[in-house]
């Protein structure tokens, strides 16, 4: 009689832990339903309040030019650049753009191929040249300076390119940018016989932006 006793209550308890595991588990899945709503909700409408922008390519253009004895100056048929912000403060902005080496058009052949070769641009090796900005300080009302990383040639070091910004506030405008970088910084130390190249080599972004989606970002000025 007492062994039955003692198997009955231990079957009890094992029941009763069951029970017990059953209901935790249901008041688990209870809680964490609402937080899977919210989740899901709220960053759909935090990305409604953020700024998205689109650039359109056929109205922008990337040029360069170094001084020379004989005019180098081109511009790039192809690439690819986006403007993204992660709160509404413009700081936030980050400006990313790619260019297809190969697509360097300077009006001549001859200087085409020159500047595609590993004197130069390296296409084969590095096919692409990127900018990708890392901070971004307002300094006048419509003007900004960003830092960024700048590759050509596999070559990555820290470069600045100043903006002035149009059409703040608008649903469309325009940015337009200088950056100037030392073309010995990135193995371009060879030159073009009988041709005197400065080493500075500067490049211009003009850029037409559209805002596809939410509010105008805050300026500080």
């Amino acid at each position: 009689m007492k062994l039955n006793r003692l198997a009955a209550k231990r079957n009890w308890f094992r029941n009763r832990s069951k029970e017990n595991l059953a209901r935790a588990s249901t008041h688990r899945l209870t809680m964490a339903i609402p937080w899977l709503l919210v989740s899901l909700f709220f960053p759909s409408v935090n990305r409604a309040q953020i700024p998205v922008y689109e650039v359109t390519p056929v109205e922008s253009t990337i040029k360069f030019g170094v001084d020379s004895s004989i005019p180098i100056k081109g511009t790039f048929d192809k690439w690819n650049a986006s403007i993204r912000l992660s709160s509404m403060d413009v700081r936030s902005a980050v400006l990313e753009i790619e260019i297809q080496a190969d697509s360097v058009n300077t009006g001549s052949g001859l200087k085409n191929n020159k500047l595609k070769s590993k004197d130069f641009f390296d296409v084969k090796g590095s096919p692409t040249i990127t900018f990708k900005s890392t901070k971004i300080v307002q300094t006048g009302p419509n003007t900004f300076e960003l830092e960024g990383n700048f590759t050509i040639r596999g070559v990555t070091k820290m470069e600045k390119l100043t903006l002035i910004g149009n059409g703040k506030g608008s649903p469309s405008g325009s940015i337009e940018g200088t950056m100037a970088f030392d073309r010995k910084d990135y193995g371009m130390n060879k030159g073009i016989p009988f041709v005197k190249i400065a080493n500075r080599v500067e490049v211009n972004v003009s850029l037409k932006w559209k805002r596809i989606g939410g509010p105008p970002p805050v300026f500080q000025q």
